[in-house]
């Protein structure tokens, strides 16, 4: 979905997937990849071709940002730092 949202946005500025790809310093090849919604692309590369269409990622109302980023410090406390898994004993006992 992100990647349509981001090729109805190069087309409504106008751009070609040339001109994007060359504003963005990525090949012609990546961006299609992008728009595709390839799961190739690094995630930062795509919310920079996203930024330079004007597609807004986030809520636009700050204080709802606000709101969303406590809830998520909020769950962050609750859950452990770390996730590690235990390690099994070795049986080398012959």
């Amino acid at each position: 979905m992100l990647g349509k949202l981001i090729r109805i946005g190069r087309a409504e500025r106008d751009l070609t997937a040339q001109e994007l790809a060359d504003r963005a310093g990525i090949s012609r090849t990546t961006l299609s990849s992008i728009e595709k919604g390839a799961p190739g692309p690094e995630i930062g590369i795509v919310f920079e071709v996203a930024s330079l269409v004007g597609l807004r990622l986030f809520e636009s109302d700050e204080r709802m940002l606000q709101v969303h980023n406590s809830r998520l410090d909020e769950k962050l406390t609750l859950l452990p730092k770390s996730v590690r898994h235990a390690v099994k004993e070795v049986d080398d006992d012959f």
